[in-house]
């Protein structure tokens, strides 16, 4: 068996699912509520706070299906639970980055700022400090879509391999080139 989907998923306390005929799984808790439809083929069932996502073969489609399912769901308890952040930051001369709402501003060296509408489940702070690289912090409750923004942003400016200037992810490692003073 796939070792993902056979692992259960306990339920914390405040956290409400539901498993509707056609295999919809709506989780609900204090962060927000979540959906997502499961493939018919797979059996979903909740016993005691743990719950556990069966397949009915050894197919591989069934085998893929059912560690795919698994995670978005694990994903999905885990988000309305605790929830998601993931935290960018700007290195570059004159990068910066501001918010007003759901509205991020970005200067990255272009001869325009860009703006961008972040979606309203997704929470969006910029932190400038003094001495310190700009910071965008992106929390939500939806694992893929935070996902989403944040490769879209980090698309604006990727990180280039000689200076390391762009928009990374907090801890990130770019893999450096020596440059042109290197080949003598």
């Amino acid at each position: 068996m796939s070792r993902i989907g056979k692992a259960p998923i306990n339920i914390p306390a405040g956290v409400e699912i539901t498993i509707s005929k056609s295999n919809l799984v709506t989780v609900k808790g204090k962060n927000a509520t979540l959906t997502q439809q499961v493939n018919q083929d797979l059996s979903i069932d909740v016993e005691e706070g743990v719950l556990t996502v069966k397949r009915p073969t050894e197919q591989k489609r069934h085998k893929a299906m059912h560690g795919l399912y698994r995670s978005l769901i694990a994903n999905m308890v885990e988000g309305v639970s605790t929830g998601f952040k993931k935290e960018l930051e700007l290195v570059g001369v004159g990068y910066r980055a501001s918010n007003q709402g759901q509205l991020l501003e970005l200067t990255l060296g272009y001869s325009h700022p860009i703006f961008f509408a972040i979606p309203e489940e997704v929470k969006v702070t910029t932190v400038s400090e003094r001495g310190q690289n700009p910071k965008v912090v992106l929390e939500s409750a939806d694992k893929e879509l935070i996902g989403e923004v944040a490769a879209k942003i980090r698309a604006f400016r990727k990180p280039e391999p000689y200076k390391g200037k762009g928009i990374r992810f907090v801890g990130e490692q770019i893999r450096r080139k020596a440059g042109k003073t290197a080949a003598k």
